[in-house]
């Protein structure tokens, strides 16, 4: 069964939304805007690190065949 969720109402919503209620006129009331920051990281350092990585596993593996043809 799909979980319900509660939509929250930002504080400053109510409030318009009673003092409107309370006149008994109703204005229009502009939909909250929403801010959206970019979220751009930068990974440069990790992908040096994977590249790191990657080369000691290679040159590892063949000093382990090597070694493994040498000690046969």
């Amino acid at each position: 069964m799909a979980k319900k969720y509660k939509r929250y109402v930002s504080q400053s919503l109510k409030e318009q939304t009673e003092a409107n209620a309370g006149t008994g006129t109703v204005a229009a009331t502009a939909a909250p805007r929403r801010t959206t920051t970019e979220f751009n990281p930068d990974y440069g350092h990790i992908v040096r690190d994977l590249k790191r990585i990657g080369i000691l596993a290679g040159t590892f593996i063949t000093v382990l065949i090597v070694l493994s043809f040498i000690l046969n």
